[in-house]
């Protein structure tokens, strides 16, 4: 769906910031940087260090649920597959909001409601991270840039400079179209995760829920097709 990569992209960013300013550090949706801050955390630098081992384990339960639930309604076609996954992670969503303001002021990294606050965010960007594999909606990832700014680079690359055919300059050029809006998404998601958490809370969660809603509706709204796989 059009600009569907730049508003996901967009929650990731808005997500995983707000997640690592409000949680000690967490990572919620590129969660393997929970190892670079655990290993700091072993060599006495940083806190959370049971917060960040959980988020792992919840990270999988998010893809193992979303890959169940896609398997159950492979059979409705695409449309209302990726409108299912994406209620999924609202609902997840809306647990990790509602738990960061019950758990509000939050002061230990280690208290139970702040270790539930950030499984369940966790739990919620691990569904977005399967749902473009489990659906092929996606040819860009959407949760984590490095990836697609290391292809950008490449492709501006080539497309700037004289070096490659005509052919593979107009196919980097076709390419770097698709990665870079997701890349400028994700930048601009995270720094309004940052700003919204310093003025609203967890409440500030609420932006990327109605995104998410959006989406689904929109993709509700489609005629559902065979499944391909």
């Amino acid at each position: 769906m059009a600009g569907e990569d730049v508003m996901l992209a967009s929650i990731a960013g808005y997500v995983d910031t707000l997640g690592f300013v409000a949680l000690f550090g967490l990572f919620t949706a590129h969660v393997t940087g929970n190892f670079i801050l655990i290993g700091s955390g072993i060599a006495g630098v940083g806190q959370g260090l049971v917060i960040k081992w959980l988020a792992f384990p919840a990270f999988i339960a998010g893809i193992v649920a979303a890959r169940l639930l896609d398997h159950g309604m492979r059979v409705r076609g695409h449309g209302p597959r990726a409108c299912s996954l994406y209620a999924m992670q609202a609902i997840l969503l809306t647990g990790f909001m509602l738990a960061g303001v019950a758990a509000s002021p939050i002061a230990s990294a280690d208290a139970p409601a702040t270790i539930l606050c950030g499984l369940l965010g966790a739990a919620a960007m691990g569904v977005q991270n399967a749902h473009g594999r489990l659906t092929a909606r996606s040819v860009v990832a959407n949760t984590v840039m490095t990836g697609n700014v290391t292809q950008a680079v490449i492709d501006a690359f080539d497309w700037l400079v004289p070096i490659a055919a005509p052919a593979e300059r107009e196919a980097a050029r076709a390419r770097l179209r698709r990665t870079l809006p997701p890349v400028a998404g994700f930048a601009l998601g995270a720094g309004a995760g940052a700003t919204a958490y310093l003025y609203a809370g967890f409440w500030a969660l609420a932006l990327p829920l109605a995104v998410l809603v959006f989406l689904a509706c929109r993709a509700g709204r489609r005629d559902a097709r065979p499944a391909s796989r």
